[in-house]
């Protein structure tokens, strides 16, 4: 028999008990159970839980009781990852006539076409240029969910096509760097693209607001007749951290990096050591199996994973990043490298080096991925086919800490959870 101090200690002990589990049911938002974790910068390629709570990363451990959290998902065969970046992209959409990627119809909105490829950071490859950054600011920027960074093209009205790109009197780099440090973090680097003179003036100016603003240079370069010096680009013009885009391209105006007898040249292996960044900005028109295949197979990867996306490549080759992705897993590269590319590496390529990982008190933006394995076919920009039997399918995406995006609605309740 119980005395009355040790029956009112024995309920304190219990209130206590029942407190604290009450409280510990509320440590957590969102707990994801049970999927591989793939975080480059942190080391981690194994199953671990991945704690969230008020919008970051809040615990990655092995084991966290699933009575912590508010919700629960089950990401056991999932790939956990940090959120996609989307080095090459174009997103400054609009409605005006022969304006080509620079307000205009041929560029996507995007929280259309991001979320459900897994990709919380889209990164406008020169739309804007620094006349009209402003207004792709207001237009497309304030606007996403998505967190949408650019580089600003050299050319002040930007990305417009035809005779407007190739107006080197707008290219100006001390106004395009005075842009970018009005917008530090946002504006992530200069663009020079579809420049088609025989002439290294627009590059130099590119670099040269590069240098002012402190960021890199994304080239797109070619379509010069006779052609320039792709090697005098990587080891003379550019400097260590710029990005060469449409790495696996075969272009006319631009020589290849897998010339006609199927060998990597050895340029662009030396520039790759050097520190400049090969990015894949696979397009419409960019990537050919013809050079991609013989590269990998000599060892020469793409530092960066990107889709050039627009209107003309979603609805082609590309169709979106883990489409792109798929590719190279099917040529051999590990998937923790593949996942790499598309996270921790462009974070550190535009300095971002708060998002692309999973570090206690970062950003939560997390992707589950789901590998599935079976019979697939994947196509280049010439139209032609390689089959694989690896693809990659976005099944959830979080944003600062919200699941913006939920296939399966493996994240969501049972319609008739808890009714009688």
């Amino acid at each position: 028999m119980k005395t009355p101090y040790e029956k009112y200690t024995l309920l304190v002990t219990l209130l206590v008990l029942f407190v604290s589990s009450t409280t510990v049911a509320q440590d957590y938002d969102i707990l994801i159970k049970g999927g591989h974790v793939i975080d480059a910068k942190n080391g981690i390629d194994n199953v671990m839980d991945v704690a969230i709570k008020d919008g970051k990363i809040m615990s990655v451990e092995r084991n966290i009781r699933a009575n912590t959290a508010t919700t629960v998902i089950d990401a056991k065969g999932l790939y956990v990852c940090p959120g996609l970046i989307d080095m090459h992209s174009h997103n400054f959409y609009g409605t005006e006539d022969n304006a080509y990627l620079s307000n205009g119809y041929y560029a996507v909105p995007p929280d259309g076409f991001s979320f459900e490829s897994g990709v919380t950071t889209l990164v406008d490859a020169g739309g804007p240029g620094w006349r009209n950054f402003e207004q792709f600011k207001s237009q497309v920027i304030d606007r996403s969910k998505t967190r949408v960074l650019a580089f600003l093209n050299i050319v002040g009205s930007g990305m417009k096509g035809g005779p407007i790109e190739q107006n080197i009197a707008d290219m100006d780099p001390k106004l395009a760097a005075m842009v970018a440090k009005r917008h530090p973090g946002v504006v992530v680097g200069i663009k020079l693209a579809h420049y088609s003179g025989f002439d290294w003036t627009p590059t130099e100016r590119a670099v040269e607001a590069g240098k002012l603003g402190d960021i890199p240079v994304m080239i797109d370069f070619g379509g010069s007749d006779p052609e320039l010096s792709l090697e005098t680009l990587f080891m003379e013009k550019l400097r260590p951290g710029d990005i060469f885009t449409h790495a696996y391209a075969h272009v006319k105006g631009r020589t290849p990096v897998v010339d006609e007898n199927g060998k990597v040249e050895d340029f662009a292996i030396n520039a790759q050591k050097r520190g400049i960044i090969f990015d894949v900005g696979h397009g419409g028109g960019s990537f050919l199996f013809e050079q991609t295949i013989p590269a990998m197979a000599q060892g020469f990867k793409p530092n960066t994973i990107s889709t050039d996306l627009h209107t003309g490549s979603m609805n082609g080759g590309m169709k979106d990043i883990v489409n792109v992705m798929s590719k190279f897993l099917n040529l051999d590269m590990p998937l923790n490298e593949v996942v790499t590319t598309v996270t921790w590496s462009p974070a550190q390529v535009i300095k971002r080096t708060d998002l692309g990982h999973l570090s206690v008190g970062a950003i939560a933006d997390v992707t589950l991925l789901n590998l599935r394995e079976g019979n697939f076919g994947f196509i280049d920009t010439k139209n032609k086919r390689m089959n694989g039997t690896k693809k990659l399918e976005c099944e959830i995406t979080i944003k600062d800490g919200n699941v913006v995006y939920d296939l399966n609605g493996i994240s969501k309740p049972a319609w008739d959870q808890g009714q009688k």
